[in-house]
This record gives C-alpha cells, structure tokens and sequence, in this order.
C-alpha cells in the first residue's frame, strides 16, 4: 500500500481536534502546579502557548486509540508530558549556545521574549514537569514506570540529546547519509517512536502491535525531519513560523545538503509508503495514522 494523496479537510479537523486536547490537558495540568515561580510559570505557559500542531501527542493519542478503541486518562497525560518534552527542546535549541534562533511558532523564542537564563530554567522545568506528570498522574503505576523509562530514554543521552550532539558536531563538516540518519534517528526519529510506544503501552497493546507501531514511529519521524530540512530551503519565515534558510548559514549537515532536494524527496516518500505498509496489520482501523504519514510527506509548514 503506498501514501496517497490527502485532500479531504476531515482529517486536519482530526488533528485540530487531537491538538486541542493536549491543549486542555496541558493547561489543567499547568493550573494544578501551584508552586512554581510566577515569572517562571508565565515562560512554561508562553512557550506552550504556540501555534504547535501537536503531531508527536497526536500520534501517542492514535497509538492508544487505534489499539483499545478509546483515549484513556494515561494517554492524555502522556501526550501532554511528550509535548512538554519537545517543547523543552525546542527551548533549549533556540538559545544562542545551540542553534540561536529568533523566532519558534510564529513568536518569538522564548530568550527574546525573556532573557536566555530563563529560557534555560524553563527548558529545565519543562523536561522535568514532563516525568513528573507522568509519575503523579497515570493512575497504573506500572504503565507510569513503562511510560517514564520510553520517554526517558528517546529523550536522553542516547537519544534526542545524542543527535543534538552529533547535529552540533557535524556543522561545517563533510556530511554523509549514514552521519544524517544517526543524527535525525536520534534527535527526531526516536521520539516520534516514544510517543507510538507510549500510545500503545496506554492502550495495553500485544508484543507485535507495539513493535509495530514502534517501526511505524521512526519512519514517519525519519520522514518528518527530511520534510523539515526540505521547507527550510524552500519556505519562508512568515509561512513556516520560525526562521527560514538557517541550516544552510548555519553549515548544517542536513538532506538537502548531502543527498539534494530530489533524492531527499525520494527517500521521504520510500518512508511514509513503508509506514503506512506497517499498518496492513490492523486494517482499516488505522486509517488515521496512515492519513497521518501521508499528511506529513505533504506539510508545508
């Protein structure tokens, strides 16, 4: 089965619906931390606050649905920790040790907003609201323990920070196809994974459903990147919502660069048909995540 072509608006109607839940979920749970520092609370809620379309919570939410037929109130959490995870990310990418960008979801990034020490606290804060919640808050403690150590561990030192490492390193240096998919499997790829995994463990998913989904999640977050480096060339700052072109004034080592914008296409298509193929095994249930991969090779923003 390959991607097809999305035109119909129902499905970003899915999406807006998914995202305005995490909305929701995130501001309740912000309501409940009554003791954080209030300058530091209005920087958590100012960096959530953006036009994100929350596409790694979206897949947790499809994940958990797609296996049990319902969203429960430990994949609501966990969709929310994840996207206080990347957002944390996000945050910290920004800062001017890191890439020192301007602009993230249309406004500006949080050091411009505040000043760079607080953006480092609020990255900080996030990342750890993010287990916290986990742990306070999913009702099973032993889907809590599952969910802490996926999210853990695709956000850790041998995962989204190894490819921030490795993304910083490879700046002004000869890039390859191998050094690219180290970099975006880890910084990328794997969180996008987490958040299927988190999804199916909420949904107490069968050994060969979470595998599954698990392969599913790093070939669209592969594909997801590749689409990232691809309208950084060809977008501009007002449509995309955060800088335009700094990839290539900062040398990163990205597709565009090593492999060129047809064979980068290529390779993105190659991904999103091998992940909507993994889907055959729960038929036509899954079609919101194989909309979902499709949606993805087509972005624009």
């Amino acid at each position: 089965m390959s991607a097809a072509r999305i035109t119909d608006t129902a499905f970003d109607n899915q999406l807006r619906q998914k995202a305005q839940l995490v909305n929701s979920t995130l501001q309740r749970l912000l309501t409940q931390q009554t003791e954080i520092d209030n300058n530091l609370k209005k920087a958590i809620e100012y960096t959530l606050q953006g036009k994100g379309k929350r596409i790694r919570a979206a897949v947790l939410l499809w994940c958990c649905e797609l296996v049990s037929g319902k969203i429960n109130h430990g994949a609501e959490v966990a969709a929310a920790a994840i996207e206080m995870v990347h957002t944390y990310s996000l945050v910290h990418d920004d800062l001017p040790a890191m890439d020192d960008d301007d602009l993230r979801r249309g406004l500006p990034t949080c050091h411009k907003a505040f000043d760079e020490a607080t953006a480092i606290l609020t990255g900080d804060a996030l990342l750890t609201l993010a287990f916290e919640v986990l742990a306070n808050r999913v009702i099973e403690p032993a889907i809590a323990v599952r969910l802490i150590s996926q999210l853990a561990m695709a956000a850790g030192a041998a995962g989204m920070i190894a490819g921030q490492a490795a993304d910083l390193r490879a700046e002004n240096g000869q890039g390859t196809q191998e050094l690219l998919e180290y970099i975006h499997t880890n910084k990328t790829a794997k969180i996008f994974r987490c958040a299927a995994a988190m999804g199916a463990i909420c949904g107490q998913a069968t050994e060969a459903e979470l595998e599954c989904l698990c392969e599913y999640g790093l070939k669209i977050g592969l594909a997801f990147q590749i689409a990232d480096d691809i309208l950084d060339v060809s977008a501009s700052a007002d449509h995309l919502g955060k800088t335009a072109g700094k990839d290539a004034r900062a040398a990163k080592c990205t597709y565009p660069s090593v492999l060129g914008l047809e064979k980068s296409r290529q390779l993105q298509q190659k991904l999103t048909n091998e992940a909507v193929k993994l889907l055959e095994l729960f038929g036509g249930k899954a079609q919101a995540l194989q909309n979902l991969a499709t949606a993805l090779l087509q972005r624009t923003r």
